[in-house]
C-alpha cells in the first residue's frame, strides 16, 4: 500500500511552478565547435521548441544578455571548480553573484543557481564535503543582493544511490548520508527547493537489455507492469522506477516530502556501433512521451507520489560534437547544429501525439553485418603509459586474448606498441563484447572498418 506519508505533497502540487507556463524546458549545452550563436539558440528554444525554461551550465554572459526580455525562466550553474572556494569565503561567494548574477537580474529570469554538476560522481570526496556548505553561502548571497526568489539546489546522478531496485529499497549509498545527503536534503527543505536529479532510463536499459523490455524504458506500453514487493505499487514505466527509488531513499532520512526536479532526461538519437537502441525513432518515442507525462493536467507524478507536478529539462538542444566518451554522448539532441529538427518535438505538450509527422526509421547503420575491428586511436593525446595501461589491461582478462602477441609469436615480433595494442583492443572486443564490452579503454581505442591485419598476423573481429 502508498505509505502515507507520500501523500503530503498532493494538494500542492497541482499548482504549477508558473501558472501558465509549461513544465518542461531543455538544457542548453556548448560542447560543440558548430553551434549558432546564443541569441539563435535562444530563439530556436522558443520558435522551434516551444520552450519556457532553460538551462545552462555555467553563467555564460552571452546567453544570459541573448535570455534578457524573452521570458524564458533560466537555471543557471555554477562550476564545480569553484565549489571549494565558495564553501569556505562568504565575500567569495558575494563576487560571484555580484558578477554573474546581479548584471542581468531581473531582465533575464533567473530562477535557479545550481551548486555544481553531479559532484558527487565527478569529483573528490573533499567537494562533496564543500557542496552543502557552498549551497547555504550561495543563498546567503543571493539574498543579500534582494534574489530572494532565486532558489539554489544541484544536480545528482543515480549513482547516489546503493540500492535501487525494487523502487521502496531505495537508498543513498552509504560514504554520502551523513556527510553529503542528510544535510542537502535539510537545506532543501528549509529553503523550499528542489533535488535536481538526471534521470537516464535508457542507459538503464542499455545495460540490461535482456530483462528491461525496450517499451517499459521508453513511455510505450501501459501493459508491461513491474509491482514493488514492499510497497504493492504498480510501475509501468522505467523512468518512474528511478524516481521513486530516491523519494523513498530520501524518506529513510526523514524528508519525505522533498520536491524533485528532473534537471536531465533524454535519449541518444546515435551512437557507437555497439551501443544498443540509440537512433531518431526511439528518441522521439521517448522525449514525445516524456514531454506528455511531465506536462500532462492535472499532474500525474509518480507512484510514489501521485498528482505531483515534475518540472523538468529534456537533454539536450543541440548534438554537441565536442563532448568526451562514447558516441551517445554527443547525439542527445533535438536540433542538429544548423537549426534543424533532427524530429519534431513540441515542449509546451500542446501538440498532440497523433498529430506528429509520422516517426523518421531509425537512422541507417552503413557499416551493418560489417566486420568491426578495435584499435589505438591515432591521437598525440595517447601516450605510451595510457596505452600500456590499456594493453596490461585487456591481457588480463584471460581466455587466450593476448596468446598471439606474446613475444616469438609473429603478431609480435617486430611491431610497434601501438599495432600489438591494437591486437589486443581487437582480441578483448571480440571475445567479450557479447556480454558488454566496449572498445573504449578510457579514450585510447577506436573501432574502424579497415582490416589492420597483416602477414601471418590475422586481427580478431566483431561483426555488427
Amino acid at each position: 500500500m502508498i505509505m502515507a506519508f507520500f501523500r503530503v505533497l498532493v494538494l500542492s502540487s497541482l499548482v504549477s511552478l508558473a501558472s501558465g507556463f509549461g513544465m518542461v524546458g531543455v538544457n542548453y549545452g556548448q560542447l560543440g565547435n558548430d553551434l549558432p550563436p546564443p541569441a539563435e539558440s535562444v530563439r530556436l528554444v522558443r520558435t522551434k521548441l516551444n520552450a519556457w525554461h532553460i538551462k545552462i551550465y555555467d553563467a555564460n554572459p552571452g546567453i544570459l544578455a541573448a535570455l534578457n526580455g524573452t521570458g524564458l525562466r533560466v537555471t543557471i550553474m555554477v562550476p564545480n571548480g569553484v565549489i571549494d572556494a565558495i564553501s569556505k569565503d562568504q565575500s567569495f561567494a558575494d563576487r560571484w553573484v555580484r558578477s554573474n548574477v546581479r548584471p542581468f537580474y531581473p531582465g533575464t529570469m533567473i530562477r535557479h543557481v545550481l551548486v555544481g554538476n553531479e559532484v558527487i560522481s565527478s569529483t573528490g570526496k573533499a567537494t562533496w564535503l564543500n557542496l552543502v556548505p557552498a549551497m547555504y553561502r550561495m543563498r546567503r548571497a543571493l539574498v543579500r543582493n534582494s534574489m530572494w526568489k532565486v532558489m539554489v539546489g544541484t544536480t545528482l546522478s543515480m549513482d547516489m544511490l546503493s540500492s535501487s531496485y525494487p523502487p521502496s529499497s531505495g537508498s543513498f549509498r552509504p560514504d554520502i548520508v551523513e556527510p553529503v545527503m542528510a544535510p542537502m536534503l535539510r537545506f532543501l527543505r528549509q529553503t523550499k527547493s528542489f533535488l535536481f536529479l538526471d534521470v537516464y532510463p535508457y542507459f538503464a536499459w542499455a545495460a540490461d537489455p535482456t530483462h528491461i523490455h525496450l517499451d517499459y524504458a521508453l513511455f510505450a506500453s501501459d501493459n508491461i507492469t513491474v509491482v514493488d514487493p514492499g510497497t504493492g505499487l504498480v510501475y509501468r514505466n522505467l523512468f518512474d522506477q528511478m524516481v521513486d527509488a530516491v523519494i523513498f531513499a530520501s524518506a529513510k532520512l526523514g524528508y519525505p516530502d522533498v520536491r524533485i526536479y528532473i534537471a536531465e532526461t533524454g535519449w541518444p538519437n546515435s551512437g557507437d556501433y555497439n551501443q544498443i537502441g540509440a537512433n531518431i525513432n526511439n528518441a522521439a518515442t521517448y522525449n514525445r512521451n516524456a514531454i506528455k507525462k511531465f506536462n500532462a493536467h492535472p499532474p500525474i507524478g509518480t507512484p510514489a507520489r501521485p498528482g505531483l507536478s515534475l518540472p523538468s529539462f529534456i537533454f539536450a538542444l543541440y548534438n554537441e560534437n565536442q563532448k568526451p566518451g562514447p558516441g551517445t554522448e554527443r547525439h542527445f539532441g533535438l536540433l542538429y547544429p544548423d537549426g534543424s529538427s533532427i524530429y519534431d518535438v513540441d515542449l509546451s505538450g500542446k501538440t498532440s501525439q497523433s498529430d506528429y509527422a509520422k516517426k523518421p526509421p531509425p537512422k541507417p547503420e552503413p557499416h551493418k553485418g560489417k566486420k568491426i575491428w578495435c584499435v589505438a586511436a591515432k591521437t598525440r593525446e595517447v601516450d605510451r603509459a595510457a596505452l600500456e595501461a590499456a594493453l596490461s589491461y585487456a591481457c588480463s582478462q584471460g581466455e587466450g586474448t593476448c596468446d598471439a602477441i606474446q613475444p616469438g609469436n609473429p603478431c609480435f615480433e617486430g611491431q610497434p606498441l601501438a599495432q600489438i595494442a591494437s591486437y589486443a583492443f581487437s582480441s578483448y572486443w571480440a571475445k567479450f563484447s557479447g556480454v558488454g564490452a566496449t572498445c573504449r579503454f578510457d579514450g585510447v581505442a577506436t573501432q574502424t572498418t579497415k582490416d589492420p591485419s597483416y602477414g601471418r598476423c590475422e586481427f580478431p573481429s566483431v561483426t555488427l
